[in-house]
């Protein structure tokens, strides 16, 4: 056995079945003793979309299994490094593996050596430079530990090509991880824990902010479990989407600059806060001075160092999201917030945006209603970034299904990608990626990952001819000043479809919408709807 071979024993061990990569010199030697084993390679197009496919694949499933990806050194790595920052800021598990030039030649500028571990730094959860081959087993069994627990994130694992070709005698992989500077809390203090059930005793108009931890923990259930059983309303931050059904009785919408306004409106009004989860970013809460502000702050993260960063709580509750809703779940109050309740629901009536859409289009943001409405039940819908994110955040329908998109850094040419990726691990589920015309062409070449590897994905395009988001800003920032946003070029999605042997459908209004959403949703074969958009529409 070589150190490659390690390596897929190492996999192996973990459970892992597929990864997404693109190889080269430098990590020829794993990829080659990949053949020899049941794990399956998905050759992505370009190595940005390894990490994205990789994320889509554990946030379909299970995030307590990290996804893989692997790619070469120097620019292969560097590609990788866009993927690896988008999972960084959504939390998202994986293992990252590139290939290094040969561990003499390291820092000397050979060709294609890049210091990955290096330039990753900022943006990794841990990174490891493998530089004995006997270190092989325990890198990995405390890499797949690190990205799972605690605080989820990627983990980098860069291995020089004369460490995967070394000779190992024997492997043996570690039973359990041991590391005296890595204990994450999971429990939840217990007076902690008696100090927020005696707030709730007090308060009139507490509500529950649940973020993306909610779901990394798969605490879900336990929340929506604590919410009903005490009445207690929920929003949701941009991640936290899919932590209730849309349409159930208890919740109120996203927050932040691009959320519900009755949503805002009652963050603002509540007197007792409890946010799940969720960082307090700038895009939830604009000012988190605010929110703190005359009004009990319950702030409960899994990572120390994000309660109190962006707002001052009032009850700093550190652990996992699903162990502390499930001891909450044990401790009983009472309190009536029906009164709360019903405040609530008339904002939802009076705290509502107005929208002229033009008849001579399609409107995004009916099209998503219907579209979304129309999905299986445990469908799931993943939003790339723009305009038709935040149509889709504010518009999108989720019953028992998933909303994923990319929050924390807001990265285009997420969606097609992720999508192939969690269409991968789940099969059996609907799977749809809605993205602009801007963010389609980031990473339209990975429809020929689809299209070898057999993976059906289904593919919104919202067609205006401009890169929508930074128009919009620029129409109210600079006064219809526009630069470096028209998308003129753009080619002609029916060529391209037959091109990749895909189906296209294209809708020029509403009035072709529904016959359209229902063709492209009738099989679970690929599928490009091309949805033609006024290009002067604005989100708010």
């Amino acid at each position: 056995m070589n150190g490659a071979d390690i390596m897929v024993k190492c996999l192996e061990a973990e459970g892992v079945k597929d990864i997404f990569g693109y190889p080269g010199v430098a990590i020829a030697p794993f990829f080659n003793s990949v053949l020899d084993s049941d794990i399956n390679s998905i050759l992505v197009r370009t190595e940005q979309s390894a990490a994205h496919a990789a994320s889509g694949y554990t946030r379909g499933f299970n995030t307590e299994l990290p996804g893989v990806c692997a790619v070469t050194s120097g620019p292969g790595a560097t590609n990788l490094i866009t993927g690896i920052a988008t999972a960084y800021a959504d939390s998202i598990p994986l293992v990252c593996i590139t290939g290094q030039v040969n561990s003499e030649l390291l820092g000397s500028d050979v060709f294609q050596e890049a210091d990955i571990t290096g330039a990753c730094e900022s943006f990794v959860k841990y990174s490891y430079l493998i530089k004995d081959v006997d270190d092989i087993p325990r890198v990995f069994k405390e890499a797949f530990y690190v990205a799972s627990s605690g605080r989820k994130g990627p983990v980098l694992i860069d291995v020089p090509i004369d460490i995967q070709q070394a000779s190992v005698k024997s492997f043996k992989y570690p039973d359990s991880v041991e590391m005296r500077t890595y204990k994450p809390t999971v429990k939840g203090n217990m007076v902690q824990m008696k100090k927020v059930i005696k707030e709730l005793e007090k308060c009139k108009r507490p509500i529950i902010c649940a973020g993306g931890g909610v779901l990394l923990s798969k605490g879900k259930f336990e929340l929506l479990t604590f919410a009903e059983k005490h009445g207690i309303p929920v929003v949701t931050t941009m991640m936290g989407l899919g932590v209730i059904p849309t349409e159930h009785k208890l919740c109120y919408g996203m927050v932040g600059n691009n959320g519900k306004l009755y949503a805002n409106k009652a963050m603002n009004d509540a007197d007792l806060i409890i946010m799940a989860g969720a960082r307090v970013a700038d895009r939830a809460v604009s000012q988190p001075d605010l929110i703190t502000k005359n009004k009990v702050m319950v702030h409960i993260d899994v990572d120390p160092c994000e309660i109190g960063k962006n707002a001052g709580p009032t009850i700093p509750l550190v652990g996992d999201i699903r162990s502390i809703f499930d001891d909450l779940n044990t401790m009983e109050y009472e309190n009536d917030y029906s009164e709360w309740i019903g405040t609530l629901n008339e904002y939802k009536i009076n705290y509502v945006r107005k929208r002229n859409p033009n008849p001579d289009y399609v409107d995004p943001a009916a099209f998503i209603r219907m579209l979304s409405g129309e999905m299986k039940k445990d469908a799931i819908y993943i939003a790339d970034v723009g305009q038709n994110q935040i149509w889709s955040c504010d518009n999108v329908c989720i019953k028992e299904g998933k909303f994923m998109t990319t929050g924390g850094m807001g990265t285009m040419g997420y969606s097609i990608p992720a999508a192939i990726g969690c269409k991968k691990r789940r099969p059996e589920r609907q799977v749809v990626a809605v993205c602009g015309d801007g963010a389609f062409q980031m990473s339209m070449c990975e429809l020929a990952t689809a299209r070898q590897h057999g993976i059906p994905v289904k593919i919104v395009v919202l067609t205006n001819g401009y890169l929508g988001m930074v128009r919009e800003y620029q129409h109210f920032t600079y006064q219809d000043k526009y630069s470096v946003v028209d998308l003129s070029g753009n080619p002609d999605l029916e060529k391209l479809s037959s091109a990749y042997d895909i189906g296209y459908i294209r809708v020029n209004n509403m009035k072709e919408a529904e016959k359209a959403i229902k063709k492209f949703l009738k099989d679970d074969e690929n599928c490009i709807m091309e949805v033609i958009i006024d290009p002067m529409d604005i989100v708010k």
